[in-house]
């Protein structure tokens, strides 16, 4: 009897057994359940945090939209909340040129919003509302992403209210120009969609943790959408909040950049071909004080290789302001170390 029992115990957990497995979902719907989780979990942690942005701007000429006051147009766009304190962040493309801006909280609240600050140069800007029980997003780290790696965005286009979109990290280190006409480095390229409205929201992993500002799409391609890493935002966002604005130095020379003669790379003994062409100089400036002269020819500053003005851009910064510097520059045919002194950028 006691083999019997034996026999059809083991039967039974067999039996058992192959009903488990027939309920088991396959590998690809476990794998669509995972995904479902991660972009459901992390949309729920951010949306809260997620803000609706309204702006009445001046409007330019032939631009005045019916309903509208006499010479103003509205426009929006999204943000998110980054302090408990009531600081948001979002695109300067945004609130630029803004006379008011309104901030609509997805619990339903409305309230009028402060411009901190504003920086076209990296697309980035800081508003303040005086709410109270605000829930902040948490930072990231742009640096440690990986291409193929999960990402969503939430904001609100065409108004549509925390709209949630996913993809991947299609590239990393892009750049891209802003409206000033700077570049924007180190620019994350996603494929989760974005609209008009998406501009300012976040970009977050699946740890709901925010790893860039959602910037600009490219139309009429599909799936190319770029967002401003998170670690440029943090930097920009630090010195809005201190001073409404981000310092960098200039010198007061505007150029292009151009292909130099073979000749002139072997005979010089240049790094590299290219290099930035002196069209014009700007009165009272230290590119002027410096003795630099349309048709000059900047092939390097402090010693490091320029081809092209982004380079010296790049190597513009807020450190260079009034500090001694070494432009070396090719006058007609000779090479020359040229001492200069970078002042603070002007607004505007």
């Amino acid at each position: 009897m006691k083999r019997n029992f034996a026999l059809i115990s083991g039967e039974a957990l067999r039996d058992e057994g192959r009903c488990e497995m027939e309920h088991l979902p396959s590998s690809d719907e476990y794998l669509l359940d995972a995904y479902s989780r991660a972009v459901s979990s992390a949309a729920e942690k951010v949306s809260p945090s997620v803000v609706n942005i309204s702006v009445t701007q001046k409007a330019a000429p032939g631009r005045r939209r019916a309903g509208m006051p006499q010479g103003e147009v509205q426009g929006t766009g999204s943000g998110f909340i980054f302090t408990g304190d009531g600081f948001i962040l979002t695109n300067s493309h945004v609130v630029q040129g803004a006379k008011r801006v309104d901030v609509a909280l997805p619990d339903g609240r409305f309230f009028k919003a402060d411009i901190v600050g504003d920086d076209p140069d990296t697309d980035l800007a800081v508003i303040r509302i005086s709410a109270a029980d605000l829930e902040p997003l948490s930072l990231g780290d742009s640096q440690a992403l990986k291409v193929g790696q999960l990402v969503i965005a939430v904001g609100n286009p065409y108004g549509f209210q925390c709209t949630v979109t996913a993809g991947v990290v299609s590239a990393l280190g892009r750049s891209l120009r802003s409206g000033s006409g700077r570049l924007i480095d180190n620019v994350i390229q996603t494929d989760a969609a974005l609209n008009p409205g998406n501009s300012g929201g976040p970009l977050v992993n699946s740890r709901a943790e925010v790893i860039g500002v959602n910037t600009a799409v490219i139309y009429p391609a599909q799936g190319l959408c770029f967002a401003t890493g998170i670690n440029t935002a943090k930097f920009a966002a630090a010195r809005l909040i201190q001073c409404g604005r981000v310092k960098r130095s200039y010198i007061g020379a505007a150029g292009q950049d151009i292909e130099l003669n073979r000749r002139i790379v072997r005979y010089h003994n240049l790094p590299t071909g290219k290099a930035f062409l002196v069209i014009s100089i700007e009165s009272d400036s230290p590119a002027m004080r410096a003795g630099l002269k349309e048709g000059d020819i900047v092939v390097a500053f402090n010693g490091r290789p320029i081809s092209g003005v982004d380079d010296l851009h790049k190597m513009l910064t807020e450190e260079r302001i009034s500090t001694k510097s070494t432009l070396t520059v090719i006058k007609r045919a000779d090479k020359r170390e040229v001492t200069i002194v970078p002042e603070e950028r002007k607004a505007g």
